[in-house]
């Protein structure tokens, strides 16, 4: 009960949803892509601002959403696909934590610093 890691499949929804919906109204977004919400993936969703993030999960017994706001900053855009069409998109469990703690993989880091 309340676990989500590595062996998990995600699915990250590729546009912004209303936050206020609760777990019907995310079923049936799953649904309408023809996914079942009850296959044991977890389901991502954020809003349009990816300051706030909800992932909902069937366990045994029934659905689980975990929900995340971000007190400063954003989820990398990089999580939306770059297409304006509705879907999921799978995502790895290392990459969607990275995303949500705020380090994204692939940016190249620049040196505070000139040695010379």
């Amino acid at each position: 009960m309340f676990s989500l890691n590595e062996s998990n499949n995600y699915q990250v929804y590729s546009m912004g949803v209303d936050m206020r919906k609760g777990v019907e109204s995310l079923c049936c977004i799953v649904r309408s892509q023809s996914l079942s919400p009850a296959d044991g993936r977890v389901y991502v969703f954020m809003n349009r601002t990816r300051c706030r993030m909800k992932l909902l999960h069937w366990e045994r017994g029934g659905y689980v959403i975990y929900y995340k706001r971000m007190e400063q900053g954003r989820l990398s855009r990089k999580m939306f696909l770059e297409e304006e069409k509705a879907g999921f998109h799978p995502m790895r469990w290392d990459e969607l934590v990275l995303h949500m703690e705020g380090v994204y993989p692939s940016a190249s880091r620049r040196k505070r610093y000139n040695l010379q």
